[in-house]
Order: C-alpha cells, then sequence, then structure tokens
C-alpha cells in the first residue's frame, strides 16, 4: 500500500480529486452517500482524522474495495449497519455513491450488529473491548454464553474481559494508552485493594516492568513460583451461570477463581449499598 501511495496525507493540505469509482459488485447496490444515515447507536464514536485522510487517499486511488453494509429505511433513504468509518473516508475522497449490501435488519437487531462489529475490529485496545462485552450483556440481552458465541471467544476470555471494568479508572487509562497490557491488568486483578493496585500500575509504568515481574511481585510469599506460563482453562458451566446470574446485580463486578480441586473464591465488587440491597430483594423474593 505504502507504495500505491507516494506520500501519507496531511489534514492541511490534502484535497480529493478524481476519485476512482469501482464498478457495481455482484451482490451490491451503489447506493447515493446522500441518501444514507448513520447509525445513532453506533458503538464508535470517535474517528480519527488523520487516519480517515489515509483511508481516503487510498481510497482515491483504488477504490472503495469493501461496501459497507446497509439497511433500508424507505425510500432513498438507509441507514449503516457496519462501515461509518469507509463511507465518512469514500465522502473525503469525492465519491458520491459507494457499493453496499442492502440487509434487513430489525431494530433489536441493529445494535447487536453493530457492537459485534466493533468489537472484531483489530485495532481495538483491551477496555473498549470490555465496555462492547458489557454493552451486548445489558443492552442485547446476552448471557455471557451467547455473547462467546456471538463473538467467536472462549467464555473465559469474556469473563476476563468483563473483569477489567472493576479496575480503577486511571489504570483503565493506561490499558486504552497501551501503557499496560492485558496481561499486566490480569495480575492487577489478583490484588485485593484498588490503591495498591494504583501504585503498582505506575510502578509498572516507570519501570517498564514485564507482565512475568508483575505476576511474581503479587504471587503470595508462600506460594510455589509457577514453572511455566499457565494455560487458560474453563470453568465449569455451573460457575458461570452463577457468575451470570449473581453479576448482574454488581454491574457484572464479579469473579471467581477455582482449583483443579474444586475449591475456590467467588469475589463480588460493591460499589453502593442500594446494589447489596436490590441483590438481598432479589435472594428474599426467591426464598433462597
Amino acid at each position: 500500500m505504502g507504495a500505491l501511495i507516494s506520500e501519507s496525507p496531511s489534514l492541511g493540505d490534502w484535497k480529493p480529486r478524481n476519485p476512482v469509482v469501482l464498478p457495481q459488485m455482484e451482490g451490491t447496490s451503489m447506493v447515493e452517500i446522500a441518501h444514507i444515515e448513520v447509525n445513532p447507536e453506533q458503538p464508535r464514536k470517535e474517528f480519527n482524522e488523520e487516519s480517515l485522510a489515509e483511508l481516503a487517499a487510498s481510497i482515491k486511488t483504488l477504490g472503495l474495495i469493501q461496501p459497507i453494509t446497509l439497511r433500508k429505511l424507505a425510500a432513498n433513504r438507509y441507514q449503516v449497519v457496519s462501515g461509518e468509518r469507509r463511507l465518512r473516508a469514500a465522502g473525503m475522497a469525492g465519491l458520491t455513491k459507494v457499493p453496499a449490501y442492502i440487509r434487513q435488519v430489525e431494530d433489536g437487531e441493529l445494535l447487536e450488529m453493530a457492537l459485534v462489529e466493533n468489537i472484531q475490529r483489530e485495532n481495538l485496545d483491551a477496555m473498549e473491548i470490555a465496555f462492547g462485552f458489557q454493552r451486548l450483556i445489558e443492552e442485547c440481552s446476552l448471557t455471557q454464553e451467547k455473547l462467546a458465541d456471538r463473538v467467536g471467544k472462549k467464555r473465559a476470555t469474556v469473563a476476563n474481559y468483563l473483569r477489567l471494568l472493576q479496575l480503577p479508572a486511571e489504570i483503565q487509562l493506561l490499558l486504552r494508552a497501551g501503557a499496560l497490557t492485558m496481561g499486566h491488568a490480569r495480575a492487577l486483578l489478583s490484588v485485593e485493594d484498588d490503591e495498591t493496585r494504583l501504585a503498582l500500575a505506575r510502578k509498572i509504568v516507570d519501570k517498564d516492568l514485564s507482565v512475568r515481574k508483575v505476576e511474581e511481585m503479587v504471587r503470595p510469599r508462600d506460594a510455589a513460583p509457577a514453572r511455566s506460563e499457565p494455560k487458560e482453562t474453563e470453568l465449569p458451566d455451573i460457575y458461570y451461570r452463577v457468575l451470570e446470574k449473581i453479576g448482574r446485580y454488581f454491574n457484572h463486578n464479579i469473579s471467581v477463581k477455582r482449583n483443579p480441586k474444586g475449591e475456590g473464591v467467588l469475589s463480588i465488587h460493591c460499589s453502593s449499598d442500594s446494589e447489596m440491597e436490590a441483590f438481598l430483594d432479589a435472594l428474599e423474593k426467591n426464598n433462597i
């Protein structure tokens, strides 16, 4: 791609001219950009202008290779299901029409499709994925099991991302900035209190500590050192059912640790008295 585009465009001097328009592809329709509106529930709210300019320059050279997906609202009126970034860049490149797949999508399916499509992008940070998972669970009424099926991940992976929402906001920002990795975050989650987590997170950034080093720091003194990196193992199904049923009362800030013998600890992070009261009410109503 770099050989095709001689210079990276800057926002100050780049202007579209003579955009390439590819012929209509099989199974797609050419739709006027003026007839397309964005999805107000699009989970992605910010678009990097420089990245958009680079994509627009590519579209000017090669055309819009990957069609966007739309749903028809009325005559000559469409809404984006996926591909808003490509649509914006096509407009910047001077295109008046774009190739699009037209799908029949109900209102209830639109948010779920947009969220899943957004999560499957390769350049998401860990917190963006965690928030996307949370929205799918809360707004699309998905269980962790169904969510895992939708996004093609193991349930244990989904649970690990949701646990990131337990971390203090400062640590979440460090994850978003790339200063901490998912491995660092998982090690920090084994620390009980937020003040210690924050102090350790700052130390990781200041001293550029490896994940292995952090794991050694948070491991109990009387615990034997791990001989090798532990493999991610699936919890029995009953544990996920407990996490789903109880987690809904605590914004899914709940985790479980279990050894091969079945011994373990269930941890719940409660952010207010009202959360605990709601949970107690649910227990009493069901005579538990």
